[in-house]
């Protein structure tokens, strides 16, 4: 009998890792199983997203299923590897380099820097085809295609200059589809950070090739200053004068109270309370001219807006059905783009943007109800689907897609395109939201080496390593066996506080920061305002009562923040589950001893009123 070679530890975890897998269905795909490096390698031949010039990372994992109809990793993150080499330097940056506040003018953002002209950062294009075409044809040309759109790229901008961007042909396809079968595009940003989410190729190509018109949706206008979205929507106007440009927020009014609460206060039925469909409605009135019949639309948005009472508080299911279209593979890719604008007297309304920019929230608000998931993590809508918002308005949700950009990772981190949990590095981006935000203040840190700093007798100065520490000391987050604070997991959860918006970071226009009193002081403002669902302050009377009932709400929340953190579930967990992190905790502000939402103030009141600009 053979003498039996030695068994290591590692190589028994490895075999049980494969014995779980087999038993989830995921037969040998986890990336530290024995037939992981087979399998990665027939995945690089057969799979469309790779250039020879390029390492993918593939994101977003999920156990295929056993009868193999469905492949649920078609549509995962596809973004280009870093070295090992880089991480490791960004870490030791972290620990070494102390966080020196960032000047006002390091928050304004240009587009065009963020998109230079002369780097070609430019989308792949779909390629011509003809009936005459098989299905196999058309995808070998879609797929060369690609490789050459890559290669172009990558040969214009040297290794590591590039920001993270989608390398997944099939998520591409998806946008091909969505841009061929629409009317008229709805292009969703978020309000704090729009030139990361604009790319001005996409725009001149709609317009320019396609002949359709754009509309630009800058949601989350709650999360900003009033003067602030007003200088956007102004700066954009000014680059694209025949751009339609529309505030929107499917929350207005619904405000974290503190910073470190989990979910926004919300009401049943809060997706018709939804500030800015009539003014979506209203844009698409002027673009159809007439051609499309939009009284049944402009009837629902007054139907929704007379039903936020006591109607919608019964129940979420109570509302009309909606008509949901699926379309299935091959017809999607042998479908040509139709030059009939508005067929059979419907307006095609196609709903395209980033990762996390609320894409699904418009829609789902829109409709008036829930028929969308939503969630924080990036890459949740896996394809496209279609919706009759009435019989003659149909809306097209589009999986989020990253275009190339010369942005920095950081804060393309910050603005929640990357999904959180895997980071290799998160505490770069912590050192960079630091160092634009008052988080001392808001989070109410004490530094970790406090006591050996204050026997030496020198002053505390910070570094990312030193917040995420402080944050996972006063959270709580311990190892689990030697008990040392998880900075890991505290990076990620400061991480997660900026994606939500409760420790806000905001970029302004060029010049913002020179002309604030103006923006303050702009007409425009108020209607802003009311959007929002903020109410206008009064005199400074008025005002100092409210910061006095502020002091004492903090003061409250401060002596009771031990059993509110024990309450409030870490946002780590939510990240594990595809769960809708913005549809749950429909819990009235009474049921959890918070004020009524007629006396609770905006969000600023945690970070101060210009902390944030």
């Amino acid at each position: 009998m053979p003498r039996k070679k030695p068994f290591s530890n590692k190589q028994k975890k490895r075999q049980l890792q494969v014995r779980r897998e087999r038993k989830r269905g995921d037969t040998g795909s986890g990336p530290s199983s024995r037939n992981a490096s087979a399998e990665r390698g027939t995945e690089r031949q057969s799979d469309t997203s790779d250039s020879e010039t390029t390492d993918v990372r593939r994101i977003n994992q999920q156990p295929s299923s056993r009868d193999g109809r469905y492949d649920p990793n078609r549509f995962r993150l596809h973004f280009e590897r870093e070295s090992r080499e880089e991480v490791e330097r960004r870490k030791k940056i972290a620990r070494e380099k102390v966080l020196v506040p960032a000047a006002d003018q390091d928050l304004e953002a240009d587009i065009n820097d963020i998109y230079p002209e002369e780097r070609g950062l430019d989308f792949p294009r779909r390629p011509s085809w003809h009936y005459g075409m098989s299905r196999e044809e058309l995808l070998r040309k879609e797929e060369k295609s690609f490789h050459e759109y890559l290669e172009a790229l990558h040969s214009r901008n040297p290794l590591g200059s590039l920001s993270h961007f989608e390398h997944n042909l099939e998520t591409w396809r998806q946008l091909w589809r969505v841009l061929e079968m629409s009317d008229v595009v709805l292009l969703i940003v978020d309000i704090r950070h729009p030139v990361l989410q604009f790319p001005p190729t996409l725009y001149h190509y709609i317009t320019g090739e396609l002949h359709k018109h754009v509309v630009l949706v800058l949601n989350k206008a709650d999360l900003c200053p009033a003067p602030l979205v007003l200088a956007w929507k102004h700066y954009l106007h000014l680059h694209f004068p025949n751009l339609h440009c529309v505030c929107f927020t499917s929350h207005p009014g619904e405000v974290y109270s503190t910073v470190l609460q989990k979910k926004r206060m919300k009401r049943k039925g809060h997706w018709g309370r939804a500030g800015g469909p009539i003014h979506i409605m209203k844009a698409c009135q002027e673009i159809t001219a007439g051609r499309v019949d939009l009284s049944s639309w402009e009837q629902k948005i007054q139907k929704d807006a007379s039903a936020m009472g006591s109607e919608w508080e019964a129940t979420d299911d109570g509302g009309e059905s909606v008509l949901m279209e699926h379309h299935s593979d091959v017809a999607m890719e042998m479908t040509n783009p139709t030059q009939e604008l508005y067929k059979d007297g419907v307006l095609t309304l196609g709903c395209i943007g980033f990762p996390n920019v609320g894409k699904s929230s418009v829609l789902n608000s829109l409709v008036g109800r829930k028929v969308v998931s939503v969630s924080r993590t990036p890459g949740h809508t896996k394809y496209f689907q279609t919706y009759y918002l009435t019989p003659t308005v149909k809306l097209c949700d589009c999986p989020g897609l990253v275009f190339p950009s010369r942005v920095n990772k950081q804060l393309q981190i910050l603005a929640g395109i990357y999904p959180v949990s895997q980071l290799q590095d998160p505490y770069s981006s912590v050192g960079y939201l630091c160092e634009r935000t008052p988080y001392l203040s808001v989070l109410k840190l004490k530094h970790p080496n406090r006591d050996e700093l204050a026997q030496k007798e020198q002053q505390e100065s910070w570094t990312a390593w030193d917040v995420c520490e402080a944050w996972a000391e006063r959270r709580g987050y311990k190892t689990a066996k030697a008990a040392r604070n998880d900075v890991y997991r505290a990076a990620n959860s400061l991480l997660r506080l900026a994606i939500d918006g409760r420790l806000c970071l905001c970029l302004s226009p060029p010049g913002y920061s020179s002309k604030k009193d103006q923006w303050e002081s702009h007409p425009d403002v108020s209607e802003i305002m009311a959007l929002q669902g903020r109410l206008e302050e009064g005199g400074a009377g008025e005002r100092g009562g409210e910061e006095e009932e502020e002091e004492e709400e903090d003061d409250e929340g401060e002596s009771s923040s031990e059993p509110e953190e024990e309450r409030d579930r870490d946002a780590d967990d939510d990240e594990d589950r595809d769960g809708d992190d913005e549809d749950e905790g429909f819990v009235s502000s009474r049921r959890r001893g918070r004020p009524s939402p007629s006396l609770t103030v905006n969000m600023f009141s945690v970070l101060g009123d210009n902390e944030c600009e």
